[in-house]
């Protein structure tokens, strides 16, 4: 009987990979939130009820978007909070961070800085670029389109402000929120404040990816999107929403339609200035004398 030599360098059968609804690679165990379930009559009709008011407000292009949100601030408000459709959500964070016209209003500006323009920081970008989100498909493949696509923006960037150049990290803001964060845990729930302080548990401990990252990696993708939808618009971190999941994590938490909603009703933002005050004012005190001897 003839025995059939294996290759051990040959490739076998091409297996396609099982990606949910954003390209996150499916895993085969587990319960994967952003994986596409069967939707009801009902679900479909509101979804499409909502891209229908979504154009309408923002108009071909985005072409009536300012003038929407001029009249009706209110009201795009609230339909940010609701979470904007995913097949408008990359113009309308164009819309809303002000790039779309930067782009228009500067051609050729970003090709210049990627193609014909250095910057120092090319090695340190390209060492970190596999580290972000390395099981979505469009960033997997190593100097692939979706990894060469990220590294233009950071290098342009750095290139740009090249006071800023390439940083993972705002250290001085993050310690701001830290200490902010730490300040309402302590109010808002004060055992747990005390029990973090027993065990000299600090918040740069368990906090500082959150700032750092905007919840990117903290939390499942589908609610880390309506998070940066919020973000985006109301430029500030929503600590509302840090004081609502260390208080109460019940099984549907990962909602975003009922996590969002329970945090919005934790009013913090005012004393949150008050907070930044006290920050900045311990900043600007000189540093205690040593005692002589």
């Amino acid at each position: 009987m003839e025995s059939k030599v294996v290759d051990e360098n040959e490739e076998g059968p091409v297996v396609p990979m099982r990606v949910d609804r954003f390209g996150f690679v499916k895993q085969e165990h587990g319960n994967i939130e952003g994986l596409a379930r069967s939707r009801s009559a009902f679900e479909y009709q509101r979804d499409e009820r909502r891209i229908r008011k979504w154009r309408k407000m923002i108009g071909v292009g985005g072409s009536d978007w300012k003038q929407y949100v001029r009249r009706k601030p209110h009201v795009v408000k609230r339909r940010i909070r609701k979470g904007i459709p995913d097949c408008l959500r990359g113009l309308v964070w164009q819309l809303i961070s002000g790039s779309r016209d930067l782009l228009l209003l500067n051609p050729g500006v970003y090709e210049q800085l990627v193609i014909y323009e250095t910057s120092a920081s090319e090695l340190d970008i390209i060492r970190d670029i596999s580290r972000t989100f390395p099981s979505h498909v469009f960033f997997q493949q190593r100097h692939g389109p979706g990894q060469r696509s990220l590294y233009n923006v950071l290098k342009a960037y750095s290139v740009f402000d090249r006071d800023v150049g390439y940083v993972q990290v705002g250290l001085p803001l993050v310690q701001q929120y830290l200490f902010q964060f730490d300040r309402l845990v302590k109010e808002h729930m004060p055992k747990l404040g005390e029990h973090f302080a027993q065990e000299m548990i600090n918040p740069s401990m368990y906090a500082s990816q959150w700032f750092i990252t905007v919840f990117s990696y903290s939390f499942p993708f589908h609610l880390a999107l309506r998070i940066w939808d919020v973000f985006l618009f109301e430029v500030k971190l929503p600590f509302e929403k840090l004081i609502h999941a260390l208080r109460n994590f019940p099984e549907d938490a990962m909602n975003p339609d009922i996590l969002l909603s329970m945090a919005f009703s934790i009013k913090v933002s005012k004393h949150l200035k008050e907070l930044k005050q006290e920050y900045d004012q311990q900043r600007e005190k000189p540093p205690a004398s040593p005692v002589k001897q």
